[in-house]
């Protein structure tokens, strides 16, 4: 893809996860980010994308809609904030891809159906736990008819930042409905482990 056709995206949200974001998207051919937006100058997340030379603004949502148009905004702030978010971007004609648990939006898992979505606007990615575990049992459950599924994620304390830990509890009313609702499976058991273990343990999610 040519220079002149990279899609021109912002990430609305400083924190671990946006700031992860930011890097892997400036290491694409496809997409050119023009705006990392959070709410505090003085936050960990703005002085590093600020050192990485990225483009920044603590206007939050609301300086995203006067930056546009922006071809692709993705969310990775938290759950609470995202339905407000949505509103104010609607308008605007971008594809909102939302990486907070809220069950807003069209559920996309790329590993089993992400082809028959990408044409709406607001896209939702279940969580982290969903995204590794639903395209295996999504496997299995063609094969079979799951009685139970239970699904325990691990990850290291540091890697869990303030809006990780505020949307734990939507994280596991979603990614147990989007379980459900890709397998056929009504009994489903989502757990999350967050573990201060040094060394810090890698970022793991199993099921059975």
């Amino acid at each position: 893809m040519a220079a002149k056709e990279r899609r021109r995206v912002a990430v609305l949200g400083a924190g671990l996860i946006g700031i992860d974001l930011a890097d892997k998207i400036t290491r694409t051919s496809t997409l050119e980010l023009a705006l990392v937006a959070g709410r505090d100058r003085d936050s960990l997340g703005m002085r590093r994308t600020a050192e990485m030379g990225l483009p920044t603004t603590t206007g939050g949502v609301h300086a995203v809609v006067e930056a546009g148009p922006f071809d692709v905004v993705f969310d990775a702030t938290n759950a609470d904030s995202h339905a407000e978010h949505w509103a104010a971007l609607r308008p605007t004609g971008t594809t909102l891809i939302d990486l907070t648990p809220t069950a807003l939006g069209t559920v996309i898992v790329p590993g089993v159906k992400g082809h028959h979505s990408t044409a709406r606007q607001h896209l939702n990615l279940v969580s982290c736990g969903g995204q590794a575990s639903i395209p295996v049992l999504h496997a299995i459950a063609q094969r079979c008819t799951p009685t139970y599924i239970e699904v325990v994620s691990t990850g290291a304390s540091a890697s869990a930042g303030r809006a990780t830990r505020l949307n734990l509890d939507q994280y596991i009313a979603t990614t147990s409905h989007a379980i459900r609702t890709f397998t056929g499976t009504r009994n489903v058991k989502v757990m999350v482990n967050i573990s201060p273990a040094r060394p810090a343990p890698p970022r793991r999610s199993g099921s059975r």
